[in-house]
């Protein structure tokens, strides 16, 4: 089997990488971020499948063998013409809306999210099936992918705008938090010290990671080739994605040695 494929538009889709490399270890990734177009959240259907085309070609001509949208919005606008396409398989993020539903206790949810993902097929179909008996507040993250590509997960820019997006869902009542954008796990401390802890944090990562290795453990192969390797791309600045993944290497215990960052 060949590496996975992860891409996002930007460095947002580094909170799915390093889930999937934590519960499979033993797996070479390619990691491509589409900085130089980023954000995707404002742009057409059209473009958004244009741009994913294009990362998904290059993915594919690199060996692998199967691709993790890990954009949300990339998803909502693009993945099913990207499996009507191709025949590798693809994962792509669901809003886990559904978690959300079923463990809420207020009968109120937050969903935080960009306004491509809130357009899309998927979230309204979720929504339809399983938020039914819940009262729904959504909210597009307005400015928040912009400023975690910029490094910045703590400002007081960082903190105007959670506030701003955040304390509405907390006034009604909401006990859960979707984070519909896989930039705004980057920003999960923040969060929590505006939310003091008392509304639970929805990160879909992991149950992403959990998908990606079932479809790995279908194939029963090991990686393209050994050692095992993490190679990072970029269609702009390399500066935010390599200082991000140092720190994931850091706090994973991932060996340096794995890592390469290049712009394409």
């Amino acid at each position: 089997m060949g590496p996975i494929g992860v891409f996002d538009s930007g460095v947002g889709g580094l909170s799915v990488w390093r889930e999937i490399v934590k519960i499979l270890p033993d797996e070479s990734t390619l990691y491509y971020a589409d900085s130089a177009n980023c954000p995707y959240g404002d742009k057409s259907q059209a473009e958004i499948i244009r741009l994913a085309e294009t990362v998904t070609c290059f993915l594919i001509e690199k060996g692998c063998s199967v691709i993790v949208v890990a954009c949300n919005t990339a998803t909502a606008a693009a993945i099913d013409y990207l499996r009507s396409k191709y025949t590798i398989p693809f994962v792509g993020m669901e809003p886990a809306v559904k978690p959300a539903a079923i463990n809420s206790v207020s009968g109120v949810i937050g969903i935080l999210a960009t306004q491509g993902t809130f357009n899309g097929r998927l979230f309204h179909e979720t929504s339809s099936r399983f938020a039914s008996g819940v009262k729904m507040i959504i909210q597009p993250g307005f400015g928040l992918v912009e400023l975690v590509e910029a490094g910045d997960f703590s400002s007081s820019k960082v903190s105007e705008l959670l506030h701003k997006y955040i304390d509405p869902m907390m006034d009604a009542g909401a006990d859960h938090l979707v984070l519909g954008c896989t930039h705004y796990p980057f920003l999960s401390d923040a969060i929590f010290e505006i939310t003091g802890g008392n509304i639970a944090i929805i990160d879909p990562a992991p149950a992403v990671a959990a998908q990606v290795k079932r479809i790995v453990s279908e194939y029963n192969q090991g990686s393209l080739r050994e050692p095992v390797f993490y190679d990072f791309f970029s269609s702009g600045d390399l500066l935010t994605l390599e200082t991000i993944i140092r720190l994931i290497s850091i706090k994973q215990a991932i060996n340096t040695n794995r890592l390469s960052f290049r712009e394409d």
